[in-house]
């Protein structure tokens, strides 16, 4: 594991949960997991870098998307520990995550989109549903909405 610079400006675990609008438990656990870093004190109390809060800003505002922790992990372990990222490393990790975000949006906006006719699903349970599937023929693609999610396996 990379060491934390010292020269950094330090919070108390109360502080960045405040902050963040997370439990102190919340930290503890991102921390186990390996999405956020701290320091010991001499007295073994943990300490979090400052931009420790964009971290958490950013694993929170990703899971609210329905983003995994695992993919969350993922680009952050691509950031530099060493210091805090810059707007390269996040410009960076934004470009890296374009075309899921996009897909994501897609998936999304079809779903709004259908969600009050029919999700594509081959159930025939709609009779004003514009996708119409006679005899179940869907049913031999596989389970699931298989046109609103093409490639569900």
């Amino acid at each position: 594991m990379t060491e934390i610079p010292t020269d950094a400006v330090w919070l108390k675990p109360g502080e960045v949960a405040r902050r963040a609008g997370v439990a102190v438990s919340t930290l503890h656990y991102y921390e186990k997991i390996g999405l956020i870093r701290s320091r010991r004190t001499s007295g073994d109390r943990r300490e979090y870098r400052r931009d420790t809060l964009r971290l958490i800003a950013f694993i929170r505002a990703s899971q609210s998307l329905g983003i995994g922790l695992a993919q969350i992990k993922a680009a952050l372990d691509d950031l530099p520990h060493d210091r805090p990222p810059d707007k390269h490393d996040w410009a960076r990790l934004a470009r890296e995550w374009r075309d899921d975000l996009d897909d994501r949006i897609a998936r999304l906006t079809a779903l709004r989109d259908n969600l009050a006719n029919c999700i594509g699903c081959g159930c025939l349970s709609l009779t004003a549903c514009p996708y119409t599937n006679p005899g179940d023929v869907m049913g031999r693609d596989g389970a699931g909405a298989r046109r609103l999610i093409p490639d569900a396996d």
